[in-house]
């Protein structure tokens, strides 16, 4: 009979999470039953494709954006860079969407003093062993090997928040932040359309600290009404399973648990503040009053900028419109000097001998790229073939992930003997990945899998019983 040390000690192994507290309040909220607890950790759903455009993301991995820790001068030297890139607070750091791949969290600086953190949310959790990696931005894969799935389907994280409001003010009256009745990307979205940052609030029933800290702190009036005035707020229960793995992605340590956060794009989010622990009204609104003044000529910035977009597009629409109708003045005109029959046959001979050239240059095209695609398809064939068939489990078979820079996942089993040569191979195969020059690599610690190893079989190269690598596209 495995004791709940045992199972306590297992969980983290197989999960990754060093809080033993956490860990312990997951396994009890599913009556210490381990597979469950494991599989719900793991477990993904499928994600509408808007969804993954507007997010998705911890469901595939994320990226963490931080400067706690820094010197002033590093500090410095990093803003004024992000500065130089032309920093927009709505939009995500540049040169960091291929991160999202090959790095489960990547610290860069902040901006203004106000970023430390972006948090890539379209990375969740990945399937079986889970790795740190974050993705809304949801770009996991399901259990049948599709792409785009996400953590919570649009319905059933709304119907979270539903719950989540009710409950909070039912059991802490109606004088609190008033939380959306919707999932995190939508709330993110809906902030984002106000030019307000979100305020996060992730909420642990089991905590000792969490009744005190909700009745005296955030359901005092004063800081409600700030927060209710000043943030659009989210809030979600760690046993719910947006608000868990949501938990995961912000890196949640201690509870009570309030961040703020800002929309970026590349399916990020920036990360603000963080409060951990239980906290007096009087802190918390000195915390907030601080980050809504450092973020204050961001979010002004923003809506200036959005404003000018509005009008340049107004005035761009105008031009247009009066360009369209000298155009179309220029053409009645042009129309009436067209009187002689010879140069109306000329035209037309012109017109003609132009429409046979664009239609053998448009089938010229169409069969080249016909051949391309069948030569293509015939190497993807042969590859297939060479690998033979997918091998039952057992001891000696391998089992492998390999994650694409689209998010896309596919996995399949090898023999421990075969060389990394095959798993080239498999990828060459799949209809995942349009670049010629790619390498594989594993994270933690990062291994190249470059042409020195690919005579190596999987069992030497260290990635038996099973590994999870990247492809890294070559520049």
């Amino acid at each position: 009979m495995v004791d709940t040390s045992d199972k306590l000690t297992y969980f983290q192994a197989i999960t990754g999470l060093e809080d033993r507290d956490l860990c312990t309040e997951i396994l009890a909220a599913h009556n210490w039953d381990l597979e469950l607890a494991i599989s719900s950790f793991t477990s993904t759903n499928s994600v509408p494709s808007e969804t993954l455009n507007a997010v998705n993301n911890n469901t595939n991995e994320d990226d963490v954006v931080g400067s706690s820790g820094r010197s002033n001068s590093e500090s410095q030297l990093e803003r004024s860079e992000v500065s130089r890139q032309g920093f927009d607070p709505i939009a995500a750091a540049p040169n960091l969407a291929w991160k999202l791949i090959t790095l489960p969290i990547s610290v860069i600086s902040g901006s203004l003093g106000l970023v430390s953190g972006a948090i890539g949310l379209g990375m969740w959790a990945a399937g079986g062993v889970l790795s740190y990696s974050l993705s809304m931005v949801g770009l996991g894969s399901g259990r049948n090997g599709d792409s785009s799935s996400s953590l919570v389907s649009v319905s059933a994280s709304v119907s979270e928040a539903m719950d989540f409001v009710r409950g909070f003010e039912r059991n802490y009256g109606e004088i609190c932040p008033n939380f959306v009745t919707e999932g995190f990307m939508d709330a993110l979205q809906h902030s984002r359309r106000e030019f307000k940052l979100l305020f996060v609030y992730l909420h642990s029933p089991d905590h000792p600290d969490t009744p005190l800290f909700c009745e005296r702190t955030l359901c005092a009036e004063p800081l409600a009404a700030f927060i209710n005035e000043n943030f659009v707020s989210w809030g979600g229960s760690i046993r719910a399973s947006e608000g868990f793995k949501m938990s995961n992605s912000l890196k949640a340590s201690r509870f009570p648990f309030c961040a703020v956060v800002m929309a970026a794009t590349n399916q990020r989010i920036a990360l603000l503040q963080q409060v951990e622990g239980p906290k007096s009204p009087e802190e918390m609104l000195t915390i907030l009053q601080r980050v809504l003044e450092e973020s204050s000529p961001v979010l002004v910035a923003a809506r200036l900028e959005a404003e000018e977009r509005r009008n340049n597009t107004r005035l761009r629409e105008e031009q247009d419109a009066a360009y369209r109708a000298a155009l179309e003045a220029d053409r009645a005109r042009e129309q009436q000097k067209r009187e002689e029959q010879e140069q109306m046959e000329r035209e037309a001979a012109e017109a003609e001998r132009k429409r046979k050239e664009e239609e053998e240059a448009r089938e010229r095209a169409e069969r080249e790229a016909a051949e391309r695609e069948a030569a293509l398809a015939r190497m993807r064939q042969e590859k297939a073939l060479s690998l033979g068939p997918e091998p039952e489990k057992g001891p000696y078979v391998t089992q492998v992930l390999v994650r694409f820079p689209t998010g896309e996942r596919k996995e399949r089993r090898f023999y421990s003997t075969t060389t990394i040569q095959s798993l080239y191979d498999y990828v060459d195969s799949l209809d995942c990945l349009n670049a010629e020059s790619y390498t594989l690599v594993s994270n933690f610690p990062r291994v190249v899998y470059g042409p020195e190893k690919i005579s190596l079989s999987l069992k030497e190269a260290g990635l038996h019983p099973q590994a999870g690598l990247f492809v890294e596209l070559n520049s």
